[in-house]
């Protein structure tokens, strides 16, 4: 089983886990991504309610490990200002 880390940022009212965008496309996921998940670059921000579980749940499907690095802000995540997520992008 192949594994990946990906870091997972909260501030006090969200959290979302970065995902290289090419992941998502390998998963066949990018078009099922919510625009309340944002992308800055080659990464998607997947918002943790609906968009991570996808992924989390498309991962284990193809065999694929995923763990989480938590990162924690007590003040708003600049995460917040980053472009909605569209497959445009």
């Amino acid at each position: 089983m192949k594994k990946i880390t990906l870091n997972y940022y909260q501030d006090p009212g969200h959290g979302w886990a970065k995902a290289p965008i090419s992941l998502l496309h390998y998963l066949n996921i990018a078009q099922g991504i919510s625009p309340y998940s944002y992308i800055r670059g080659q990464y998607a921000y997947l918002e943790e309610d609906c968009d991570l579980s996808r992924l989390l749940a498309a991962a284990a499907a193809a065999c694929i490990d995923i763990k989480l690095r938590d990162f924690h802000t007590n003040k708003q995540s600049k995460i917040r200002s980053y472009q909605s997520f569209s497959i445009q992008g």
